[in-house]
């Protein structure tokens, strides 16, 4: 092994030599790798040992369908990074300062001098009452062990503002162009922070910097690659099931400290928040593709290694029990300097749908028809103009009111529209919106918005669907927004299914592309538009045109 290597180690980006067979294996890949050895391994982090072999740590979860009693933080194998096998537990007893019921999340293994570091979150400490997560590291001559822990958290619980303590989870290592170490840490309750470690790794050493907004992004990794720092995070619920729109988004600095941009130059530390896509769920059987580690093997072809879950079978065990969060490997690619994983081509409108479409240069009209009509909804000066309701689509109340298109499109399409609306930036409107729907009914539908989000201002694409005797709902979200935003819901029908992806613009010319959540065979979804979760303020959303283009 050359000498880079040993300080690759320290940042995940890990050059090390990876047997032909496998560094040649043509995609597909046989996703989940974790199978047989584990029907869910979350939260997974990757390093080869001294030995050749490489190793996978996970969150603390049982292991196999059936089973019920979480392994402490459990060991995969292999040689080939492609086929695995179960090693055993890093720990057979919790610290000895979390409490006896916490949870041992999100591990990050590493190698520095002759030792391997394992950080680790205690979601509950014996040091505050509560729920005061920490980040703990234990030492050990080999990945497998024995492994002993430090006796002390590396990162405190740490209080919150007006009570409580802020979520000081999924810890990540790097070392930086000097090879000073930084540990990033943290999620949506007080955002992602960044801290200078002593060179053991095993003190912080100055002070804390944050690198991403609260209630944006959790499971921080960080990469350096051709003097940029590339900062990795995860966004949306990890685990709502069939709905689970967990996906990767990164952000770039010349610094480890930040700030990060995305592609558009939009900070992660933005109200409208920044983040560039890496890896969002697609349409295939595959949903909440998150929480991802990065290896890279001798040929130099990078890997995201991630969990995600089958929508055909979410749970572990019973249905709202613990989500099955397999481990999967995918190609990392690098298109003009950021990074992608199973990109698909962008969907091209080819001609407009006149017939289809609304300029919005009279009244409504006889092409729409409404679900729960709202009278403050008026086309005056060229657009749509609607206050958005104090009312909700999620969950069984269905107050709010839907604006549909009378007719469905058929075949393959693109709906568009220009939206402006004022939801401020900073405070807090909870969950004020409007946007894009595809309508089957009242709990079966997908929505893209423009949305409030506690302090942040995100792109949502929104899903619900029953499931299992009760309704399931989550979220992808997309990059940022601006006060007038261009969505598009791209239609396609794979196998039956009615596919829908979404895509966004902040000027209407450039446009990026995101996830894409699918309805089953059957009636084609209506179309139409939605403003509602209005709050005080109240906002109002003024829609310039509703349009539909054909793709072929």
């Amino acid at each position: 092994m050359r000498i880079l290597s040993l300080i690759a180690l320290l940042v995940g980006a890990v050059l090390i030599p990876l047997p032909a067979s496998a560094a040649a294996r043509p995609a597909p890949y046989p996703n989940p790798v974790s199978a047989p050895a584990a029907d869910t391994f979350a939260d997974p982090s990757v390093v080869r040992g001294t030995d050749g072999v490489w190793y996978a740590f996970g969150t603390s979860d049982p292991l196999k369908a059936g089973e019920t009693t979480p392994h402490l933080i459990p060991i995969l194998r292999s040689t080939d990074l492609f086929h695995w096998t179960y090693a055993g537990d890093a720990f057979t007893s919790r610290p000895a300062w979390a409490e006896p019921t916490a949870g041992i999340w999100a591990p990050d293994i590493r190698r520095v001098g002759e030792h391997y570091l394992l950080y680790y979150t205690v979601t509950d400490t014996t040091l505050n009452p509560g729920d005061d997560s920490a980040i703990g590291v234990a030492t050990a001559p080999t990945p497998l062990g024995p492994w002993t822990d430090s006796g002390r958290p590396v990162v405190a619980p740490r209080p919150a503002p007006g009570g409580g303590f802020l979520w000081t989870f999924d810890p990540a290592l790097l070392s930086d162009a000097q090879g000073r170490l930084w540990l990033y840490y943290g999620s949506y309750f007080g955002g992602i922070f960044t801290a200078p470690l002593t060179a053991d790794g095993l003190t912080v050493a100055g002070a804390a910097t944050q690198v991403a907004i609260d209630n944006r992004y959790e499971g921080a990794y960080v990469v350096r690659r051709d003097g940029w720092y590339y900062l990795f995070g995860s966004a949306a619920n990890c685990c709502a099931g069939p709905t689970t729109g967990y996906s990767v988004f990164a952000g770039r600095s010349r610094n480890p400290a930040g700030p990060f941009v995305d592609r558009d130059g939009v900070s992660l530390l933005d109200s409208r928040v920044g983040g560039t896509p890496v890896i969002q769920p697609d349409g295939d059987r595959w949903v909440g593709t998150g929480h991802n580690a990065v290896v890279t093997d001798g040929t130099g072809q990078d890997w995201l290694v991630y969990h995600a879950i089958d929508r055909n079978a979410p749970y572990l065990n019973e249905p709202y029990g613990i989500n099955r969060r397999p481990m999967l490997i995918d190609r990392l690619e690098w298109p003009g300097g950021w990074p992608s994983v199973r990109t698909a081509p962008a969907p091209h409108p080819a001609r407009l749908d006149r017939a289809a479409s609304d300029e919005f240069d009279g009244g409504l009209g006889r092409g729409w028809t409404w679900v729960r009509p709202d009278d403050a909804a008026a086309v005056g000066g060229g657009a749509l103009r609607w206050p958005t309701e104090a009312a909700d689509l999620t969950g069984p109340a269905n107050t709010a009111g839907v604006l549909l298109r009378r007719a469905t499109p058929e075949g393959d399409y693109i709906v568009e529209t220009k939206l402006t609306i004022d939801l401020g930036v900073d405070t807090v409107r909870n969950y004020e919106q409007a946007g894009l729907i595809a309508y089957r009914g009242d709990d079966d539908f997908a929505r893209l918005s423009h949305v409030a989000i506690w302090n942040t201002r995100q792109i949502e694409f929104g899903r619900e669907l029953p499931y299992a005797g009760r309704l399931s709902y989550g979220g992808i979200v997309e990059g940022p927004p601006a006060a007038t935003t261009w969505l598009r819901l791209a239609h396609t029908t794979v196998h039956g299914e009615h596919h829908f992806r979404a895509g966004w613009s902040r000027d209407g010319v450039h446009w990026s592309w995101g996830g894409t959540w699918t309805f089953p065979p059957g009636p084609a979804p209506r179309i139409g538009l939605i403003a509602h979760g209005g709050n005080d303020p109240q906002a109002t959303a003024v829609f310039d045109y509703f349009r539909v283009y054909r793709t072929r």
